[in-house]
């Protein structure tokens, strides 16, 4: 527990069950007097102590404690020295230098949740609030129960005393840049693939600059690229398909994470879009978050500004917390380019994606097929046509609803063409 306590703490904070086995069985009745003291014996071995809550609720099958541990703004260790994290489902100690980076990371105060000087309720957009609310209902399917004061608050939008907070006026806030000036960025795109054109003059053929509430800086700052991009007729059968130049996911990913992952402390730089011929750069202010290394960047996840990252979340801008860098990464391979570059300096990040092709791209229909279905595809292709028998004799351990299913999603993907009726059934590329 003690191990847990700190990995929480040093991470993205999290919940203790205890009463519950890993499989969320229930295994008996726990006493508060057994409860209090086995958690006040871990918060003894905690350096420094731990902050966390508790609570005791009853079940049917006996009683479960919930230990929430919060996100803390100091480095904590084991009482050996030890400096856990949390990974995953797992509890991981870190080397040297990811303990001093850890600890560079942490600062003396909650900065989200910070209340900014001179800002009231009425800095506050109620329409942007309005559609948060609207998207985290459609997503969490149910109604919110709380008043709009009251989940403000839960969320640190704003403080118990009702002043908006960093992440209150970047999320909510009217004109978020009257506080916060270097929270905008800007969208600059370079005729070529240098910074500076002939004779030393700028080289940059649009220059864009986005301001608003985060929200409404991530769509725009969308728009723009995707205006720029190039776009490539492509005709697969008699349909004819528009392929961007860079993977539409790669690159909303990249936008994103400079959006939610960039140091708002950091003053005087803004996000940064820079397009060339043969690249599209985003940089954002603030180095790697946390124990982050561009060793473990895609298997780790630590959030600089949680609060930030869970409300783009709940508003749906991001799709599924620490998986966008493994799908930026493969969306790219699949479309034939070069994986993403990561450049991380002490100040800033950068990602690059380059629209060179250095492989063939695979085939949008192989892209989304289980074996089973490559297989019958590998079949036609030698033999023209395959049956429903033909089908089952390839995959003999498989059951006729599931291999029909295949032939039903492989029918309404567009890539075979279902000939004949009942035994005289057959299917053929299309």
């Amino acid at each position: 527990m003690t191990e847990t306590l700190v990995a929480f703490a040093n991470t993205d904070g999290g919940h203790i069950l205890l009463g519950v086995t890993p499989a969320g069985h229930v295994i008996g009745n726990l006493q508060e007097e057994e409860v209090e003291g086995a958690l006040r014996h871990a918060l003894v071995n905690c350096r420094p102590p731990v902050k966390t809550e508790w609570q005791l609720v009853s079940t049917g099958q006996g009683d479960v404690v919930g230990v929430f541990v919060p996100r803390s703004t100091e480095l904590h260790s084991l009482a050996d020295g030890r400096v856990i994290v949390r990974s995953g489902a797992q509890n991981s100690p870190l080397g040297g230098e990811q303990i001093r980076q850890l600890a560079a990371t942490k600062s003396s105060s909650d900065f989200e949740a910070e209340p900014i000087a001179g800002a009231t309720l009425a800095d506050l957009d109620e329409a942007i609030i309005t559609e948060y609310i609207e998207k985290r209902e459609e997503r969490q399917r149910r109604k919110l129960t709380l008043s709009r004061q009251e989940l403000l608050v839960q969320i640190g939008a704003l403080t118990p005393e009702l002043a908006p907070t960093t992440v209150g006026i970047l999320l909510f806030g009217r004109d978020p840049q009257v506080f916060l000036p270097h929270s905008g960025a800007v969208f600059v795109r370079f005729t070529g693939t240098e910074a500076r054109g002939p004779q030393g003059l700028p080289g940059y053929g649009r220059r864009e600059e986005i301001v608003g509430p985060l929200a409404r800086l991530i769509e725009r700052l969308w728009q723009i690229i995707w205006s720029e991009m190039r776009v490539q007729a492509v005709v697969r059968g008699l349909q004819r398909e528009e392929k961007s130049e860079y993977p539409p996911f790669a690159v909303r990913e990249a936008l994103v994470n400079a959006v939610c992952h960039r140091d708002y402390r950091v003053r005087g730089r803004r996000i940064e879009a820079r397009m060339f011929d043969d690249r599209l750069e985003m940089s954002s202010p603030g180095g790697l978050p946390g124990y982050i290394t561009l060793d473990n960047i895609v298997e780790e996840h630590f959030s600089r500004n949680p609060r930030l990252v869970n409300g783009l979340f709940q508003w749906g801008y991001i799709e599924e917390l620490g998986l966008g860098i493994d799908r930026m990464i493969e969306d790219m391979v699949k479309n034939g380019h070069p994986q993403p570059e990561f450049k991380p300096t002490p100040y800033a990040f950068s990602v690059v994606l380059r629209n060179i092709q250095t492989s063939r791209p695979i085939p949008v229909w192989q892209q989304n097929m289980n074996e089973r279905q490559l297989r019958a595809i590998q079949f036609i292709q030698t033999s023209t046509r395959i049956t429903n028998r033909d089908y089952r004799d390839l995959c003999p351990d498989v059951s006729a609803e599931t291999l029909r299913l295949d032939f039903a999603d492989m029918v309404d993907k567009g890539i075979l063409l279902k000939v004949g009726d009942k035994k005289g059934t057959y299917y053929v590329l299309k």
